[in-house]
């Protein structure tokens, strides 16, 4: 029986890092023919950004105002990965924008010739005082 289990171990081991070795042989695009979609298009994306994002108390107290510009990666089945911070404004701003891109559902993924792959996305995310 302990054979079996370390067997079942040893095959579960090398089937997920061959999974994810074959991830990073997937082509990441930057441009496709079918760009990647927030579900319910520009218009959720928005509602959903006025209804998660809070507003740093830090920056609130400091007066900063601006935009950060966000990339992260959509995957295949639409989840999102590598999230970056291209252009920061700092006083907890970048944390939030990073904090509420990991909280969004799944994206309807890019395509290129047909095929869903996998694609960088970049998304501005505005931080404006009343």
């Amino acid at each position: 029986m302990k054979k079996i289990f370390v067997l079942v171990f040893f095959l579960m081991a090398l089937f997920s890092c061959r999974k994810e070795e074959a991830m990073l042989e997937e082509p990441i695009y930057i441009g496709v023919e079918v760009a990647p979609e927030f579900p319910g298009g520009d218009v959720e994306i928005r509602n959903f950004l006025n209804k998660t994002l809070n507003y740093p108390s830090e920056a609130i107290k400091a007066k900063v105002q601006g935009r950060v510009i966000t990339q992260f990666l959509i995957e295949k089945d639409g989840t999102i990965g590598d999230v970056k911070i291209l252009k920061g404004i700092g006083y907890g701003c970048d944390e939030e924008a990073v904090r509420v891109i990991r909280l969004m559902p799944k994206w309807i993924p890019g395509k290129m010739e047909g095929k869903v792959v996998r694609v960088y996305f970049t998304l501005p995310i505005s931080f404006t005082l009343p």
